[in-house]
């Protein structure tokens, strides 16, 4: 049986194109023009997936999804331009529940023909995501970050031990919550390669930084890698690592000349870190996406002495790569999400 998506956009043009190519991938397609179309085409159907427009008129992206998580949940992928305003608007829809955003140059429509490969990937992994493993959220994160470090909060010199964390497809909020989750005096530097382009990345650690303790920053050229700090790797740029003589660890932005399919890589970062850390002082962990990304480079960290965790299909939104480091000999456990939450916060206490 065939699977069916919904098109919401207020643009004919892109109802045409989007529909022409699901069509032709033997989806069912129906049409809405704006979100309250949306929602009333759901009171009559159900729909595997729904791509979702984020400015029309009536009622907007950010607005539906709000609506259509209450009333019917369902896998929804964001049409997003690569805007700062626009970003930041997905990362909303991210956090109520929109599974993953196909991103769109400037202003300008979607150009199908240069994103068809990318489009019909992430449609096909938003339908195969059960119904009761979509993350509903009412609102999005909103721990308070304190404004001012105390005087009483008391961080280590350097780092002396490393949270390496890789994540895609579901990944944003997962992340989200970890960062959120850590105190102000947090020992180790927490490293996050998530799947995203240039724009984004920047966007997300700004995003983070407003409700984290810790610091959080997008990776650059250099940056030095401290107990109490996040780092989000720089969209575009494989997160690499560099040891000086005083045995303190910073970031090297890599160029993607392996030609991997996705930049940043988590396994790009997981094998920097076996090549230039104390494996023994590494906490890896590989959560939701799809594909290999970060299993084969996990065997390396395991190798060396890493403390490896993969996500178990218990919770994992897309049990791809999580499912490949443990197949593969990478993750010496598989954990539900909230126990590797509490495996990272019991990490940082030892």
């Amino acid at each position: 049986m065939s699977k069916s998506v919904l098109v919401v956009d207020d643009s004919a043009l892109v109802r045409k194109q989007l529909g022409n190519l699901l069509d032709k991938a033997g989806y069912d397609v129906g049409f809405a023009k704006n979100g309250l179309d949306a929602i009333e085409f759901l009171k009559e159907y159900d729909f595997d997936v729904i791509t979702m427009d984020i400015n029309m008129p009536v009622m907007d992206g950010l607005t539906a999804v709000k609506e259509i998580m209450k009333i019917k949940p369902t896998p929804i992928v964001m049409i997003s331009s690569l805007t700062q305003d626009e970003a930041d608007i997905t990362f909303e829809a991210l956090d109520l529940g929109a599974v993953d955003y196909v991103p769109k140059p400037g202003t300008m429509r979607i150009d199908i023909k240069n994103q068809e490969q990318e489009i019909l990937q992430k449609i096909a992994i938003a339908a195969s995501i059960p119904k009761s493993r979509l993350q509903i959220k009412k609102t999005a994160v909103k721990k308070k970050k304190l404004l001012q470090k105390s005087d009483n909060i008391k961080l280590p010199d350097k780092a002396e031990k490393f949270v390496l964390i890789g994540a895609s497809t579901g990944g944003p909020g997962l992340i989200e919550k970890i960062i959120t989750s850590l105190p102000a005096d947090y020992p180790y530097p927490v490293c996050v390669v998530q799947h995203m382009p240039e724009n984004f990345t920047g966007v997300f650690a700004k995003r983070l930084n407003k409700h984290a303790e810790v610091e959080v920053y997008e990776a650059k050229q250099n940056l030095y890698l401290k107990p109490g700090m996040a780092v989000i790797a720089k969209g575009g740029y494989h997160l690499h690592f560099g040891k000086n003589l005083k045995g303190e660890y910073y970031c090297k932005l890599a160029r993607n000349t392996m030609n991997h399919f996705f930049c940043p890589s988590v396994d790009e970062m997981f094998c920097s870190a076996a090549k230039v850390m104390d494996c023994s002082n590494v906490l890896a962990v590989e959560l939701t996406g799809i594909g290999d990304d970060g299993a084969k480079c996990m065997v390396e960290l395991r190798k060396k002495g890493a403390y490896t965790i993969a996500e178990s299909a218990d919770s994992a939104v897309v049990y791809g790569m999580p499912k490949m480091a443990w197949e593969l000999g990478g993750a010496m456990k598989q954990m539900h999400f909230n126990d590797i939450l509490k495996e990272i916060l019991k990490y940082g206490r030892k």
